[in-house]
Formats: structure tokens, C-alpha cells, sequence
């Protein structure tokens, strides 16, 4: 079904004049709203063939009714009439040039029609592109977000993604482009001073070594030009294109700048080598285009305009240049006087059958008409012949040509190569493909080349996993993360040292600022790099992690120790922890998912004392320096088997301490006993001045109520911890009564201790 198009009602048309019937035209007008817009061509043709002389508007409406029915080479007649009778305006020609590029789109680049798929997002949503959008090109693994090239001078960010350092510098990003999270700024707010990523420079260079070499000069050059030293700029560009030929941005710059220094040969050369290595980069037609308009070779230009928007439809800029060159391409038809006098159609012809057409509409000729072929197939088809050399000015016209203008457009060279592109298969928006080994060692003798999606290739044996190793550890990265000065360890590695000194282990920046954000977000592409192409190396370097952990994991073969204090099941425990080892001690117990570590007071002989209390973990606040105040609580009491040490703090094999548990006369006489030392104890308490009171209120929190059932906890009553914990006794003798697994036995402890501390309170 044909699409229904209102028609453009043509000023100069003028329904008054002699031989013109209005009712006609309004009847054509409706046939063409009605898609049929071969019988209102012929309605027009009726309506001209009864006038003296053509109406411009008349002929204008006739042309788009044909072009919109395939017509072409009819359409171009009647287009061409007008131009006889007055000058076309870009405006005039939009269903000219729409038609034309969608023949090209669905003939010749084997895109789907209007009733297909989009290539290009941008398209579907009607948005305007200047033609370097993501979808001309697959981004590979080493290419940076912002300017689509090689990382030149990795850097990378808070976020853990890395871009070129010279993009960063940008005042405009704000932002990182994959994750959107903001960038720090300093106090002042001035940008931050980034360092280059030092292993991944390496790496780059390495593995790219010609390629990471013309970046250099591009880069130098894109400098020199920002600051108008165009020659020295070209230099650095012919530098970066000798190294790097094949790379389409640098091809693309160097034909911008020789624009920009009035060189359109140079830049024309540059384009159509672009053109043949992207065939199908909107950007790489649009600047042929241009090069060529600006050196006045309007016809040249037109066919590349007609390129780009055949490849993206809905580049309002690039459409409307269109209109205009082609304007201009049917004016030079008519230039130095030599306008002829048209003629009525019935007695010469069409009137540019009068006319020697130029050399940019005289290749667009007619093919024979297929079997079963529409009428669109016949009338226009693109021409298989290589493209068009860059060093010929224009094509010879042909001498007495009685050729129809429909004969110019079909010039229109296929894609540079001369490839029909499958959209199936080579979708624009493709995404970034895994690397795949190229040639296997038995195929290819000792040389194996691992590729990357977008081109680039480099021998397998230059990366070595010795290029991947943190310098602390001295194993392959595991957790990858990159300092401010650009040094990259393993997570863990560079916890443990900043738990010690906030300075760099390399170079000894300080960090600082870096460890109050606690900022450790893992560097991706370092990530990414591992798990492709050292993916069994970092499989063994990921078994060995595991088995470290759950090594820590295990709460009774290697309990992590903190030597300090007394602690008690249920009572709460805060700690302000600072030393380096405890810092790590906390930061595992947390990592591990235990959350739990034992607490002992310190023995001169064993380092730590037999028997101790686990901790849980409830919440960590850390601060700026790398401190942090700790808040647990116990859980349960403990033996300790064997005494160890891991990584500077003490470890211990334990068994975990219960209370037996009695029956019959026995527990009635525990249960008799429990609740008469509770008694006094509260007795104690409420006796107590209220400063002391308070004291113990806001460090432990209120005496804990009476227990109906004094075995029901492993630990006993949580009432007698609390008051073993208040009670002011020395540690060797809370250590005696924590260690005991009678209720009995330390219920008569905590009983004689309050008699004890009773007769001694002033009174």
C-alpha cells in the first residue's frame, strides 16, 4: 500500500489561468491524497497539454506526483521544465531527494524500506546527528567512551572506568559516560589533577605499539590545531597517517583540517579513502560532500549527499544540503544566458530534452525494465561500476545528448568497495564482540593473533600475565584498583597497606583524601582484560582467593583474636579500633560474611588468655584516617585449643563453652538460688549512688529482668553477665567465673562478690 502524501500546493501554480481547470486540480489533488499518484501525473499532463505556455507550478506538482509514483526519469523532465521557467528552491525538493536515497538505502545498502527495522535508534526517534554517533562503528575493548580511539594516556576514574586523559580534561564532562556517576572536584572546584593509568599505558603500548605511537601525534595535533598552528598540526597528522593509515577519525581530522586550510584536492582525497574504509559512516560521506562542494564540484557533491541521507534518513542537515546542491545542479543547467525558450510539450518534447545536461545528471540512465521488476526498479537503479577516481575533475558530457535529466543521478557510485551491504548480518549498531584466537598454533606455526572487535590485532604471546601483577603481592590482579596516582593493586593488597601508612607503596603520594572517600571501586578494564585473555590464569588466581577465605571463614580451626579486653555473652562491647592489624582482623571478619572474632585479655607467657568470648559484629564507622569505632556485642564464651597468629594478629582453634544442664532437685534448687542472687544483685543496683547509676546505664544499658528459665540459654541467665560486667572486679577473676560451665558454681561466685562489694560501699 502506497503511503498518502498532502501535496504541496506551489505558489506560482495559478488555478485562474487560461486552459487551467480548478476542478481538475482539485480532483488530482485527490487522487493524490489517495496514493495514486501516476493518474494525477497524467491529470497534470492533460491540464498543461490545454496552455500556451508551461506553469511553473503545474509542472512542479507533476514532478512529484511522478517521482513519488518511481518515475524517475519522467519526473526529472518535468522538474527540469520548471527550472526553464524559473530558478528551483531547495525547499521544492524534498520529494526528489527522499526518493532518491531511499532507492539507494533499500537497492543498493540492502536496508529495510519505511515498513522495516531501523539501523540507527537515532533514526526511529527523528533525532538530528552530525553523523558520529556510536552505531557508525563497533567500539573495542581498548577504545576510549569519549573520543571512539585508542586510550591515549589511560586514566581512569572514580567509578573504575577509564577514558584518554586528554577527553577528561574536557570542562564539559561532568559525568562518566557508561555510568553516568558524577565526577569529584577539588574544594576550589577546579577538575581533578589525574594521573594516567601506569599499567594500562604500558599495556597499550605494548600490545599497540604503531598504533599507541600515531595516537601520540594525533593527539599533539589536534593541540597544535585547537591552537591554530595549522602547518605544524598537518605535520603531526602526516605523522600519526604514515604510522596508521587505516584508522577512519584520523583520516576523517586530517580531511577536516585540510578543509580548514582552504586544501579541497587533499581533502577529497582524504574522504573518499575514508569512504572505502567505512563505506558506511554517514560522517566519511558528509565530509567528502562538503570538500567537494567547497571546491566547487557541485555534481560530485551531490551524489555523496544523496549517500548520507540514504544511509540516515532523518539527517535533517545533511537533507536540506542536499536540496540545495541539487538546486543548484539543476540552475547550472541554465547559467551564462543561455536559457532556452520552452517549448509546449506537444510540439518539442520535454524541455530538457532541448537542454546539454551537465556532467553530474548525464550517468543516471534508464535500465531495461526485469520481468516482474516495478516500475521504481526499472526507472532507477545504481550503477555496479567502481567508485569514481579522486583525481578526475568530472565525468565527459556527452556531446548532443538528447538524454533525459534522469540520466544524471544514476552516477551515484554503490558503496565505496562495491559491496551490498546485508543488514542482517552487519548491523551499524552491532556491539562489541568477545576477541577470538585467529589462527590456532598448529595452523599457523609458533604465531597466534588474538583479535579485538574493531580491528585492531596483536600477537597472543605479548601478553604475558607478568604484565598483570600487583606489585605487593606479587600474584596476578585480583580485584584490580587504581590509586589517584595511577597505581593499580589488588583491592586487598592495597587495604592492608593503607591500614599501615596513607601513602602510595609505589611512589608515596598521599592518599589521604583517597582513603577517607574509601573510594576502592575496581579498575574495569583491567577487569575486563583478565577475564579474556588471561582467564585461566585468573580462574587459578580466583581458587586461591576462595580458599583464603574460607580459611577465614572457619570459627573454630582459625578464630581471629583481638586482645584487649573482657567481653561477656549479650553485653555490648564498642571498640575503637587503629591498629593496622585490627584493622584488617575487622575488615575480613566482615568481608567473609562471619562478621564474628573472638575478644581474650592478654597473657604475659601465651600472648592471650585461655578462655574469651565471641563477638559479632553489629556496626563499623570509619573515619577519614583510616580508623574505626566498632560496635559488638557477645555471643558466646570459648576455650582456646591452640594459640596462632595470621598476618599480625593473633588466632586461636577453639571449642565453644555451654552450660550443663541439671534436672530434678538439683534445678529446683538452681532455679532457688537464681532468683535470690537476683534479688540481690537488684538489692545492689538500686543502692547505688545515681552518678554511678547513670554511669552504668549509658555503657551497658539497664539490669536485664529475671529469667523463668535459667538453663534456657547455653550461656545462662544474661542478667548474670550484665552484672559480672558492672561489678568492679579485676579481669583475672571475671576470666575464672566466665570460664566456668556450672550455673551453680558461678552463681555463687557473683553471690559472694556482691556480699563482698556490699560491705565495702560507704555508707
Amino acid at each position: 500500500m502506497e503511503t498518502r502524501v498532502e501535496m504541496f500546493v506551489h505558489p506560482l501554480c495559478n488555478p485562474g489561468a487560461a486552459g487551467i481547470c480548478p476542478e481538475m486540480l482539485e480532483v488530482a489533488e485527490e487522487v493524490s491524497r489517495a496514493g495514486d499518484y501516476s493518474l494525477a501525473a497524467e491529470i497534470y499532463t492533460s491540464q498543461l497539454a490545454d496552455l500556451q505556455h508551461p506553469d511553473r507550478g503545474l509542472c512542479l506538482r507533476k514532478a512529484d506526483c511522478l517521482t513519488q509514483a518511481g518515475r524517475i526519469s519522467e519526473a526529472l523532465d518535468s522538474y527540469c521544465t520548471a527550472a526553464s521557467l524559473g530558478k528551483l528552491h531547495p525547499e521544492e525538493l524534498p520529494l526528489l531527494v527522499d526518493t532518491i536515497a531511499r532507492t539507494l538505502r533499500e537497492k543498493e545498502l540492502g536496508f529495510p524500506g519505511p515498513g522495516g527495522k531501523s539501523t540507527s535508534s537515532s533514526e526511529e526517534e527523528g533525532v538530528e546527528s552530525d553523523g558520529e554517533c556510536g552505531d557508525d562503528e563497533a567500539l573495542d575493548l581498548f577504545s576510549c567512551r569519549l573520543c571512539k580511539c585508542l586510550l591515549h594516556e589511560p586514566t581512569t576514574v572514580e567509578c573504575g572506568h577509564t577514558f584518554c586523559k586528554i577527553c577528561l580534561e574536557d570542562e564539559a564532562i561532568t559525568e562518566c559516560v557508561q555510568c553516568k556517576e558524577q565526577f569529584n572536584e577539588k574544594k576550589d572546584g577546579q577538575p581533578n589533577d589525574r594521573r594516567l593509568d601506569v599499567v594500562l599505558s604500558g599495556l597499550l603500548g605494548k600490545l599497540f605499539a604503531t598504533e599507541s605511537k600515531a595516537r601520540k601525534f594525533w593527539i599533539e595535533g589536534q593541540v597544535l590545531w585547537g591552537e591554530k598552528n595549522h602547518s605544524e598540526a598537518l605535520e603531526k597528522y602526516n605523522a600519526a597517517v604514515d604510522l596508521a593509515p587505516s584508522i577512519g577519525r584520523l583520516l576523517c581530522q586530517r580531511a577536516e583540517l585540510y578543509v580548514e586550510m582552504r586544501n579541497f584536492s587533499l581533502a577529497v582525497q582524504d574522504a573518499s579513502s575514508l569512504c572505502r574504509i567505512k563505506p558506511h559512516w554517514t560522517k566519511a560521506h558528509s565530509l567528502k560532500a562538503t570538500a567537494l562542494s567547497e571546491a566547487g564540484r557541485n555534481d560530485e557533491a551531490l551524489q555523496e549527499y544523496l549517500m548520507c541521507v540514504a544511509l540516515k534518513p532523518n539527517w535533517t542537515k545533511v537533507k536540506l544540503q542536499a536540496q540545495k546542491v541539487l538546486s543548484e545542479v539543476f540552475s547550472s543547467v541554465f547559467e551564462n544566458g543561455n536559457m532556452p525558450t520552452p517549448l509546449h510539450p506537444l510540439q518539442g518534447g520535454v524541455a530538457s530534452r532541448l537542454i546539454k545536461p551537465p556532467a553530474s545528471l548525464m550517468s543516471l540512465r534508464p535500465q531495461a525494465k526485469k520481468p516482474g521488476s516495478s516500475s521504481q526498479d526499472s526507472e532507477f537503479s545504481v550503477s555496479k561500476g567502481s567508485p569514481v577516481d579522486d583525481s578526475s575533475s568530472r565525468l565527459s558530457p556527452l556531446e548532443g545528448s538528447t538524454k533525459c535529466l534522469a540520466e544524471v543521478l544514476a552516477a551515484l557510485p554503490p558503496p565505496p568497495g562495491g559491496v551490498k551491504r546485508k543488514h542482517s548480518e552487519e548491523g551499524p549498531s552491532a556491539g562489541t564482540n568477545h576477541p577470538t584466537k585467529l589462527l590456532r598454533p598448529d595452523e599457523a606455526g609458533s604465531s597466534q593473533t588474538v583479535s579485538v572487535c574493531g580491528g585492531r590485532t596483536f600477537p597472543a604471546e605479548l601478553l604475558d600475565s607478568g604484565d598483570m601483577e600487583c606489585p605487593l603481592c606479587m600474584r596476578l590482579f585480583y580485584e584490580p584498583v587504581a590509586t589517584p596516582c595511577g597505581h593499580t593493586f589488588c583491592l586487598k593488597c592495597l587495604e592492608r597497606c593503607l591500614d599501615h601508612k596513607s601513602n602510595c607503596p609505589l611512589c608515596k603520594e598521599n592518599l589521604s583524601e583517597y582513603l577517607a572517600t574509601r573510594g576502592y571501586n575496581k579498575t574495569l578494564l583491567m577487569e575486563e582484560v583478565l577475564q579474556r585473555y588471561l582467564g585461566d590464569e585468573l580462574a587459578d588466581r580466583k581458587t586461591i582467593h576462595e580458599e583464603e577465605r574460607k580459611e577465614l571463614s572457619n570459627l573454630n580451626q582459625e578464630v581471629p583474636v583481638f586482645v584487649c579486653t573482657m567481653a561477656f555473652p549479650t553485653i555490648p562491647c564498642p571498640l575503637h579500633v587503629f591498629e593496622p592489624r585490627y584493622r584488617l582482623m575487622i575488615r575480613r571478619s566482615m568481608e567473609t560474611g562471619t562478621k564474628q572474632f573472638g575478644m581474650c585479655i592478654a597473657d604475659e607467657l601465651k600472648g592471650f588468655a585461655d578462655y574469651g568470648c565471641m563477638l559479632e559484629v553489629r556496626d563499623v564507622k570509619f573515619f577519614p584516617d583510616g580508623r574505626s569505632v566498632v560496635d559488638t556485642i557477645g555471643v558466646s564464651r570459648f576455650k582456646v585449643l591452640s594459640h596462632g597468629q595470621r598476618d599480625g594478629y593473633h588466632t586461636a582453634k577453639i571449642e565453644y563453652l555451654e552450660d550443663e544442664k541439671v534436672e530434678g532437685e538439683e534445678l529446683v534448687e538452681i532455679k532457688k538460688m537464681h532468683d535470690a542472687v537476683y534479688e540481690q544483685a537488684n538489692k545492689w543496683f538500686t543502692s547505688l549512688k545515681d552518678n554511678m547509676k547513670s554511669q552504668i546505664l549509658s555503657h551497658f544499658g539497664h539490669l536485664p529482668s529475671n529469667d523463668l528459665d535459667p538453663q534456657a540459654s547455653p550461656s545462662g541467665p544474661a542478667w548474670s553477665w550484665w552484672l559480672l560486667a558492672v561489678l568492679p572486679l579485676e579481669n583475672r577473676a571475671q576470666l575464672t567465673i566466665l570460664a566456668m560451665t556450672s550455673l551453680k558454681d558461678r552463681l555463687i561466685a557473683i553471690r559472694r562478690v556482691l556480699i563482698f562489694v556490699s560491705r565495702r560501699r560507704p555508707r
